[in-house]
């Protein structure tokens, strides 16, 4: 018989001494990996980020999940990257597998989780101040615009201004890479025909490979020339070619 939500947060909270509320918040990891501990008593939970609210922490988390589940050889292949987007529904139904599993393999044997992870507390942080409702007060503070909005403003702007200028280099760099890569290629295939085609005239070879050094990228001249335009406008913003977060996660590694 599957077990509810409040019933599973409720276990969990006993079990770890901690004070979740909602299943999407054990998404961070930190919980998996301590419940994990109470049966083998080997995760290395100093290395858990227990207030962890960004996905880098999380991340760490799930990798030290996966490191515990093959090293016990345990039979459940999980994928952090639905669990660390907090969702309901992916949580609900790995944290019910989870509570059979611990009713089926742990000892028993009396366990102190604070003790475990050094009294470090394990509070999501944020959760006090979400779960109160804002007073009218602060509400009206909120809306009114601090003397300090106006520098705020300008300091961002002034680096959105200093990024968009490191994108611009970033992207002529890549351009001067491809262009003498492109060259040194053609050097290459030159000297490979040499080896079917053998030619005594080194003054020949020298002035012909001088002439790929030499030779100019019309394309590439034009480029470089729109590039040091931008840089100079600063309305410029380049196409970020950085992947999604998701689709960089799924590439990155395997957990």
């Amino acid at each position: 018989m599957s077990e509810s939500r409040q019933s599973l947060i409720a276990w969990v909270n006993e079990l770890l001494q901690t004070n979740y509320t909602k299943v999407e918040q054990l998404g961070s990891g930190a919980a998996y990996c301590q419940i994990i501990d109470s049966i083998y008593l080997d995760v290395p939970l100093a290395r858990v980020k227990f207030a962890a609210n960004q996905q880098y922490e999380y991340i760490e988390n799930y990798k030290i999940l996966q490191n515990m589940i093959r090293k016990h050889k345990i039979d459940k292949p999980i994928d952090p990257t639905k669990l660390m987007k907090c969702r309901f529904q992916d949580n609900f139904e790995f944290l019910q597998w989870l509570k059979r599993f611990w009713d089926s393999y742990f000892s028993g044997q009396p366990y102190d989780p604070v003790a475990r992870r050094n009294g470090r507390s394990a509070d999501i942080p944020g959760n006090a101040a979400a779960s109160r409702p804002r007073s009218s007060a602060s509400s009206a503070h909120s809306s009114r615009t601090g003397p300090g909005a106006a520098a705020n403003s300008h300091q961002v702007q002034e680096l959105n201004r200093q990024l968009s200028e490191a994108k611009v280099l970033i992207e002529t760099a890549e351009k001067e890479r491809d262009f003498y890569f492109s060259k040194l290629r053609e050097i290459e295939v030159y000297l490979q025909q040499l080896e079917f085609e053998p030619r005594s005239d080194i003054g020949e070879m020298a002035s012909h490979i001088q002439g790929i050094l030499y030779s100019t990228d019309d394309n590439y001249a034009g480029e470089e020339e729109q590039l040091q335009g931008d840089l100079n406008d600063e309305t410029y913003e380049p196409q970020s070619s950085v992947p999604a977060a998701d689709a960089h996660l799924d590439e990155e590694e395997t957990f």
